[in-house]
């Protein structure tokens, strides 16, 4: 079973370094350079570890454990590639480099003392192996010990932290996604240390336990597997969101017509003309809808002394001749109001019967209810035939001169 549980973290983890390069080659970055450095680590590492691989290398080399070795060295520069790569996300970059090399001398330290274990273990009469089977042995239990502490205790324990700790403050959906799960995944890495620790303790103490190899197979296969989704998540995460950007996107668009006349009528309200331009919209399309739409909102509010009571009586009777759904009665009366406000406020007329503040509606659902009732009130107010009859009827409504339509000019 462990031959093939380490075949297929072997396969993804080639996988995912060749996807990773491939960016870092387009698009250099410390961060992006530091995950490269994992995942290659990891897939080295791991295909090392292939018993009939690793047996082979032994027998070809002469050297009982060589492939055992290069493998946890593989193993640690995992490791430190993550914390090197959190590091910098979530520090200063003069304090993560400082953190960074400490962490590096830490490594190569440890690593050095884990060569020379292995290199003293060759001067046996009897070949040992570095496995928790052969635990009475001083060199081995030393050996795992370093490896057990070092290379996963003292770093997923602090890439668990670090991760928790950024997700919370994040910005970037798929980032906190990619950063929790890679927390996750150290959990297991930590679980996976834990479970050798207890097998050595249990060997040493004259004990004989089975299972070790399996247990230890499966715990590497969840961790290794959880810990690169999540430190590539961020690269091919925003993929998945192409529906979603679509979506935003036309939406966007379906609030132009509202939005141009506002803007239009009251030019302080837009804030980024760049955003005039669809590539640039589309670039970011987030930021634009987010900015659209916060515009029209604002010139609704600016809007309001214009807006007249007696224009929701016309609205309601062409609509109740239409025989619409309440959402689109609702919306329509808003849109014919704001057909009529902007009249209004190009004749400096205020209306003579202000609208209540909460006359128009309040939609629910947060963000996403906002966004999608103010498309509809949109769409509406650029092609109801209710929206046009009611501004053609509130031409007749008494009206009154005042400063106010000066002011917004």
């Amino acid at each position: 079973m462990d031959t093939l549980l380490y075949a297929v973290c072997a396969v993804a983890g080639w996988f995912a370094f060749g996807y990773m390069l491939r960016l870092q080659l387009q698009q250099p970055s410390q961060v992006r350079g530091a995950i490269c450095v994992a995942l290659g680590a990891f897939a080295a590492g791991i295909t090392l570890a292939i018993p009939p691989l690793a047996t082979g290398i032994d027998e070809a080399s002469g050297l009982p454990n060589l492939a055992k070795v290069i493998s946890h060295g593989c193993a640690m520069t995992i490791a430190s590639s993550a914390e090197h790569m959190l590091l910098h996300l979530a520090l200063p970059p003069a304090k993560a480099a400082a953190r960074s090399r400490l962490w590096v001398w830490v490594t190569s330290g440890a690593f050095l003392a884990m060569v020379g274990l292995f290199a003293y273990t060759l001067a046996y009469d009897t070949p040992v192996l570095l496995t928790v089977e052969y635990a009475r042995d001083p060199a081995v239990t030393s050996y795992l010990l370093i490896f057990m502490v070092v290379g996963f205790f003292a770093y997923c324990t602090d890439i668990t932290r670090l991760c928790w700790r950024f997700a919370r403050i994040c910005g970037r959906p798929w980032l906190r996604r990619g950063l929790r799960i890679t927390a996750v995944g150290a959990a297991f890495a930590l679980l996976y240390s834990t479970n050798k620790i207890a097998y050595l303790i249990a060997y040493w103490s004259g004990y004989q336990p089975t299972g070790e190899r399996e247990i230890a197979a499966v715990l590497v296969t969840i961790s290794a597997l959880l810990m690169m989704i999540g430190l590539t998540m961020p690269a091919w995460g925003p993929i998945l969101t192409i529906t979603r950007r679509w979506d935003d996107f036309r939406s966007y668009q379906r609030l132009e017509p509202l939005w141009r006349d506002l803007v239009n009528a009251l030019p302080d309200l837009e804030l980024d003309a760049s955003l005039r331009r669809r590539l640039g919209a589309v670039r970011d399309i987030d930021y634009a809808l987010t900015r659209r739409a916060a515009e029209i909102c604002d010139g609704c509010l600016a809007l309001r002394p214009y807006m007249d009571l007696r224009v929701t009586a016309l609205a309601e009777q062409h609509a109740d001749r239409a025989g619409l759904t309440a959402d689109e009665r609702r919306a329509t009366i808003e849109a014919a109001h704001l057909a009529c406000a902007l009249r209004a406020h190009q004749q400096s007329l205020v209306a003579a019967v202000p609208l209540p503040p909460d006359d128009l509606h309040r939609p629910s659902g947060g963000y996403a209810g906002e966004i999608a009732w103010l498309t509809l009130v949109s769409s509406i107010y650029a092609r109801s035939l209710v929206v046009a009859q009611t501004l053609a009827d509130s031409r007749r409504l008494p009206v009154q001169k005042s400063a106010l339509g000066d002011s917004h000019r």
